[in-house]
């Protein structure tokens, strides 16, 4: 099982592949150098960005994490604008102080390097990281993948969740095996999460975690609905969120609503994430930041718009999605330059139709129904964002799969949660697709929507 603190990360946009986990890598690889004492004898850094790193890269602001990274700073700590300002810094006076403890050369013009010739050997997400002394000689050289979500791993270690299961009392690795555990232990999904969880850490960091993970997406709505203008990258996307909310409030005062008013609602809470998340703003990863807003709004949906709600059903909420994008996690992969964007917005409109099913009282059999429901109306979904950016058609696409979510909750709690497609099949169709998906449809932005855009 992956934790809620694994698949929520709290950091910053556009994307956790291409931004939080470039920043996480170059930070370890700092932390490597300050460790072993190498870093007094650093002269100089390069950095190759391979695969889709070097595709989209630019897009995706994957040179300015290396930079916070390289210097010492976390996604999960670091604030948006003082990395704006500190990337700037580093451009204009071509140093940097690495690992946040010695200044050192590094022209990012030259010192980050967009490979796109360079296969990358083992994941889309790569980069290379190298350091030499003044007679340049090599004192570190280190491959980083950037997994999805935020996850990273060094070349040649793998994951391995063998070891966290042993200690887990419920441990899963399959949907069918979620449902006999919950049978058994005659506990809700949730709470067999909430179990595991506490094997690892104490139940009080638990509750501090989903307290702050749900305080920092609903801050994020609330900030994505009072900006206006347009949005950083060469598109010139303006933000929408704000407008249209404005006007859904004005309207909500008439007498007359229309039916599907709530889903604009919806709509416009997810595009509010993700036009925070376009312009390099706090979010959580869930799973990923180019999936950002569909939780979320999902959750805002729960909280402000259905009868009863409660801080207890948000967590619920929150505990439920975790073991559902455990599944796709360990059993698929929830990276968009890997399986499309079925790996994100797929996943996460999964993880919500679970989440709100168990909210609102769904049985563990309706809840993997509606997870199964809702990725299975996402097969297939490529990711191929316009100019590399997690902008067109990534902001509008996490408004739908949000939708997409409320509308599988809802089929799978009018049942009786019997169902002939099981959430396991799905999940090895996803991986299975992602396999057979054509690389300029995985976040190359060499093909789809991303080629076949004029602009005027």
């Amino acid at each position: 099982m992956f934790s809620v603190f694994e698949l929520f990360k709290i950091g910053i946009g556009p994307s956790s592949s291409h931004t939080v986990g470039p920043m996480k890598a170059a930070a370890a690889f700092a932390d490597g150098l300050a460790a072993t004492g190498a870093i007094d004898r650093i002269a100089s850094i390069e950095v190759a960005l391979l695969g889709s790193l070097a595709f989209t890269g630019k897009g995706h602001a994957t040179d300015k994490a290396v930079i916070l990274g390289l210097s010492g700073q976390r996604p999960d700590s670091v604030e948006p604008d003082a990395a704006e300002a500190l990337a700037a810094e580093v451009r204009a006076t071509k140093r940097l102080r690495l690992g946040g403890r010695r200044s050192v050369a590094f022209d990012p013009a030259t010192a980050i390097i967009f490979d796109t010739v360079t296969p990358a050997p083992r994941h889309p997400n790569t980069l290379r990281l190298v350091a030499r002394d003044a007679a340049g000689a090599v004192l570190a050289d280190e491959t980083w993948l950037s997994i999805g979500g935020g996850f990273v791993v060094r070349d040649g270690a793998g994951e391995d969740a063998s070891a966290t299961d042993a200690r887990l009392p419920h441990p899963f690795r399959s949907g069918a095996e979620l449902l006999t555990r919950g049978r058994e232990a005659g506990l809700s999904i949730a709470g067999l999460v909430s179990a595991n969880e506490a094997a690892l850490k104490p139940p009080s960091e638990v509750d501090a975690h989903v307290t702050r993970v749900l305080d920092v997406m609903f801050a994020c709505v609330d900030r994505g609905l009072t900006q206006s203008g347009p949005l950083p990258g060469g598109l010139r996307v303006m933000r929408r969120a704000k407008a249209i909310h404005d006007r859904l409030i004005e309207a909500s005062k008439r007498n007359f609503h229309p039916a599907h008013e709530i889903m604009d609602f919806v709509g416009v809470y997810a595009m509010a994430v993700n036009e925070e998340n376009a312009a390099g703003g706090r979010v959580v990863t869930a799973p990923t930041n180019g999936a950002a807003g569909v939780i979320p709004a999902v959750m805002r949906y729960y909280r402000d718009h259905c009868e009863g709600a409660t801080r207890a059903g948000l967590a619920e909420f929150l505990l439920t999605a975790t073991a559902i994008g455990s599944l796709f996690k360990l059993n698929a992969s929830i990276s968009g330059a890997e399986v499309g964007c079925q790996g994100e917005v797929g996943v996460a409109s999964s993880m919500a139709a679970a989440g709100l099913c168990a909210a609102l009282g769904g049985s563990n059999e309706q809840i993997e129904n509606a997870a199964e429901i809702a990725m299975e109306h996402h097969l297939g979904m490529t990711c191929d964002p316009i100019g590399g950016l997690v902008q067109i058609p990534c902001i509008e696409r996490n408004a739908f799969g949000a939708v997409k979510a409320i509308a599988a909750a809802s089929l799978a709690l009018h049942g009786d949660g019997t169902h002939r497609v099981s959430l396991d099949s799905v999940v090895a169709t996803m991986r299975q697709t992602g396999a057979d998906m054509q690389s300029k449809y995985k976040e190359t932005s060499l093909g789809g929507l991303a080629v076949n855009f004029v602009e005027c």
